[in-house]
């Protein structure tokens, strides 16, 4: 009563029962209802009506004993299995999903549910090409619930567990004890987190963030970073604590970033000793990435600033089967690699720059972008081999040390004279 003085939108489909039994009609009730309503619902939620009761009672984790929810019978439709796919989590088990002829149940079009083992599997007789029913768990994760054998043809296809690890080709072990596959492999690209994380933040899908990436590897939706590009809305919308408009958000994010340049596509691919500059570099002077992919050690040598280090990483990384096959899962999944102009001597050329506070005109990761296009370099740090120091408001101690190795000190207006 006080929310809806206040002035909330309160649910008008309450009551106060005297008992069970009042209890039992109200869902009755509700039921017929239900359906009508602009939003989905899944259930009723009854609650002990007595502060001090409910006190007595207590809190168990996060449940209350004084609150319990009826739910109501799932919504269920029937569809074809086209094909069982297999994620590898961040722990390295292996999740079979489901993948279906995209179906509407309970409100949405579903297209995928997870198998969860291969003993799920057996316990419901699933094949490749069976017909399913389908449901949503609770009205929101979708499950397949039973196989209607009858609707055979015999075209269906028997599923079996891979013997090597879809992501890096180890050699898949069972855990004692457990019904769940593993990849053993430390290394193995599915299981490296960290990765994930540098491999949003270079393609700029800041949506992403680690937690979220985490979730949506245990969910089973993403094996690797090239599934991200891949994710509809339709399998982020049903996760507890995300929604429709958070699910618009992240895969809108997604689409913008797939077009990214060649030398940040090579910086994502998280190659040893390639980090930012030397992606430009190379894609610089290559300009393709079928280009990089097919130059020899030798001459990837002779571009400067690259030694026999960075080329011999180069090269193994380019030569090794998994990391082709990935890049050319990225160029499936929709991501667009831009050529690269070819290397010009800017009015830049042999200056390095540092940048120090708040710039007004443009965020100091254009100011870089702009440096970097004139053949300038950019440091992090101010030396005696500065050339410049590009001071914006509440510069700190960079300025500081301009100031004491006499370094010339820019402001902002004669920096973008400059460029």
């Amino acid at each position: 009563k006080l929310l809806k003085q206040i002035g909330f939108p309160v649910d008008t489909n309450d009551a106060l029962c005297k008992n069970l039994n009042e209890v039992e009609n109200f869902i009755k009730k509700f039921e017929k209802i239900r359906e009508k309503f602009h939003y989905g619902t899944d259930g009723i939620v009854i609650s002990v009506d007595n502060l001090k009761l409910q006190e007595t009672l207590g809190v168990v984790g996060k449940a209350p004993r004084y609150m319990s929810a009826f739910k109501y019978p799932a919504e269920r439709a029937t569809t074809i299995v086209k094909d069982i796919k297999v994620n590898v989590g961040r722990t390295g088990v292996l999740t079979p999903l489901a993948i279906f002829e995209p179906t509407l149940v309970a409100g949405s079009i579903v297209s995928k549910a997870t198998l969860h083992n291969m003993d799920q599997i057996e316990r419901l007789g699933l094949k490749i090409g069976d017909t399913a029913v389908i449901q949503k768990a609770g009205d929101v994760i979708p499950e397949v619930v039973e196989v209607l054998v009858g609707m055979r043809t015999g075209k269906e296809k028997k599923f079996k567990m891979p013997e090597f690890c879809p992501a890096c080709g180890e050699k898949i072990q069972i855990k004692e004890g457990l019904v769940a596959s593993f990849c053993p492999n430390k290394k193995c690209s599915a299981k490296n987190e960290r990765y994930l994380d540098f491999f949003v933040s270079v393609f700029g899908i800041y949506e992403l963030g680690p937690k979220i990436l985490r979730r949506f590897k245990d969910e089973g939706l993403i094996t690797d970073a090239s599934d991200i590009f891949t994710l509809q809305k339709e399998d982020i919308a049903p996760l507890e604590r995300f929604g429709e408009k958070s699910a618009e958000n992240i895969v809108a994010e997604i689409n913008l970033k797939k077009k990214i340049s060649l030398s940040r596509f090579l910086w994502a691919l998280g190659i040893l000793h390639v980090g930012e500059e030397t992606a430009r570099d190379l894609a610089s002077e290559f300009g393709t990435l079928e280009k990089i992919i097919s130059a020899t050690q030798e001459e990837m040598n002779e571009i400067e600033n690259i030694g026999p280090a960075v080329s011999k990483s180069l090269y193994e990384f380019f030569k090794d089967k998994h990391n082709l096959d990935f890049i050319e899962k990225l160029k499936n999944n929709g991501v667009v690699i831009e050529k690269a102009d070819k290397k010009k001597i800017g009015k830049f050329s042999g200056m390095t720059f540092v940048l120090t506070g708040t710039l007004s005109a443009m965020s100091r990761e254009l100011a870089k972008e702009k440096i970097l296009n004139l053949s300038g370099k950019v440091s992090g740090s101010v030396s005696k081999n500065t050339s410049y120091v590009v001071a914006g408001s509440d510069s700190g101690s960079k300025l500081t040390n301009a100031q004491k190795l006499g370094v010339k000190v820019l402001t902002e207006q004669e920096f973008l004279k400059m460029i």
